[in-house]
C-alpha cells in the first residue's frame, strides 16, 4: 500500500502523524512511504531523517493525495483539503466528526474510507488511539490552569499548591476517564486540594484506592457541579462520549456563582466542549474571558508539546496503520471489531451511530458495508 503523511495545516499543529521510526517498520512491511516535506519539523524530525527511514518526500499535499492509498494526519482534514480526497482513499486520522457538520458532510460526498482514531475502541471500553493524546492533555490541563491563575494572565492570583501557612488552591475535574485521571494526578503532585467526579461508582471505588490523599472522588451530579464550581480555583471539563457530542455540564448561570479570575479548562472542546460557554481558541490566542472566569479551550493542546505528543501517538496509531495497510480495509475491519468501531464515513455514508444523530442523518451499520 502507499501510504501518505500530511503536514498538519491547522493552525498551531507542530505534530506529525508518524515518527522516522514508525515509517522505517512500515517500509520493512513492504510498503511505500510518501511524507510531505518539512511535515516532521515542528516535531523534531527533520526531512533527512524521515529519508533515511526509507521514505519518499513529496513537496505537496496535492500529490500526496493523487498518489497515496491511505493518508495520515493528526488533525482533521481542513476546508482546503476536502477536494483532495479520492473516493476509495483510506483517511486514518482524529475526526472529531459530532462536533463538525461542514468536514461531516465533505468527507460523505468524497466517498472515502473515514477512519477516525478516536472511536477505535477496545473490548474493555478503552480508546487506545485517544489514549496518549488524552493523557499529554490531561496533565497540560493543569498546566495551564496553574498558569492562568496567574494575575498577569487575568486570574485571581492563586499558586495551585499553596505555600506552608496558605490553603492550597482547589481543583474540580469532572470526568474520570484518562484526561481526568492524568489532571488530577497533576493537580495532586501541586498540592492543590482536588475534586474528581465521575458516574461511575466502580470507577470512583477504584480511584479512591489508588488515587493520592489530596484527591477526593465525588459522585458527579448538576447539583454536585453547581456547589463545586462555587468554590474552584480551577475548574477541568474532561467528560467523553465517543465519538459523539460532549454533555454541557457547566452552564452559562453557573459562571456568575464562581469566584472572579478562576480558569476553565475545556479538554473536550474537539468534541464540542462540555461548558455552555467554550468555544475553540488555538495556542497563539488560548484565552477568553466571560462573566470574569477565564476560559481555556485550546483545541489541539498537545500540539503545543509537538515532540512527546507525536511520539506518543505513533506508538499508539502504528499497530492499527500497519493492519489496515497489510490487509486493506475491509479484512482489517473484519478481523478486527476495534478498527470497525473507527469506521465514521465510508463511501458516502455513516457508519457510526453518534455523528449520524448528532446532525439527524441515518446511519448505516459498517456490517452492511464489509
Amino acid at each position: 500500500m502507499i501510504v501518505g503523511i500530511l503536514k498538519e495545516i491547522k493552525a498551531e499543529e507542530n505534530r506529525v502523524s508518524m515518527t522516522p521510526a514508525g515509517v522505517e517498520v512500515m517500509i520493512h512491511h513492504g510498503h511505500t512511504v510518501l511524507v510531505e516535506k518539512t511535515a516532521g519539523v515542528g516535531s523534531g524530525f527533520d526531512d533527512d531523517a524521515y529519508a533515511k527511514a526509507g521514505a519518499i518526500l513529496i513537496d505537496s499535499p496535492r500529490d500526496i493525495y493523487a498518489k497515496a492509498d491511505m493518508v495520515m494526519h493528526v488533525k482533521e482534514p481542513l476546508t482546503a483539503e476536502y477536494n483532495l480526497i479520492r473516493k476509495g482513499q483510506i483517511v486514518f486520522t482524529y475526526l472529531h466528526l459530532a462536533a463538525d457538520e461542514p468536514q461531516t458532510r465533505a468527507l460523505i460526498k468524497s466517498r472515502a474510507v473515514c477512519i477516525a482514531y478516536e472511536t477505535i475502541q477496545k473490548a474493555d471500553g478503552s480508546l487506545p488511539l485517544l489514549t496518549p493524546m488524552s493523557e499529554v492533555a490531561g496533565r497540560m490541563a493543569i498546566q495551564q490552569g496553574a498558569k492562568y491563575l496567574e494575575m498577569a494572565q487575568g486570574g485571581q492570583g492563586v499558586l495551585l499548591g499553596g505555600v506552608p501557612g496558605v490553603d492550597p488552591g482547589m481543583v474540580v475535574v469532572i470526568g474520570g476517564g484518562v484526561v481526568g485521571v492524568n489532571a488530577a494526578k497533576m493537580a495532586c503532585g501541586l498540592g492543590a486540594k482536588v475534586y474528581l467526579l465521575d458516574m461511575n461508582l466502580d470507577r470512583l471505588r477504584y480511584l479512591s484506592d489508588v488515587m493520592p490523599a489530596n484527591c477526593f472522588t465525588l459522585m458527579s451530579s448538576p447539583a454536585a457541579v453547581r456547589d463545586l464550581v462555587t468554590r474552584a480555583d480551577v475548574v477541568v471539563g474532561a467528560v467523553l462520549i465517543p465519538g459523539a457530542k460532549a454533555p454541557k455540564l457547566v452552564t452559562r448561570d453557573m459562571l456568575p456563582t464562581m469566584k472572579p479570575g478562576s480558569v476553565l479548562v475545556d479538554v473536550a472542546i474537539d468534541q464540542g466542549g462540555c461548558f455552555e460557554t467554550s468555544k475553540a481558541t488555538t495556542h497563539s490566542h488560548p484565552t477568553y474571558v466571560v462573566d470574569n472566569v477565564v476560559h481555556y479551550c485550546v483545541a489541539n493542546m498537545p500540539g503545543a508539546v509537538a515532540k512527546t505528543s507525536t511520539q506518543a501517538l505513533t506508538n499508539a496509531t502504528l499497530p492499527y496503520a500497519l493492519k489496515i495497510a497489510d490487509q486493506g480495509w475491509k479484512p482489517a475491519m473484519q478481523t478486527s471489531r476495534e478498527i470497525r468501531l473507527g469506521a465514521n464515513v465510508v463511501d458516502g455514508k455513516i457508519t457510526y451511530r453518534a455523528v449520524a444523530e448528532a446532525f439527524g442523518l441515518d446511519c448505516t451499520p459498517i456490517d452492511k458495508l464489509l
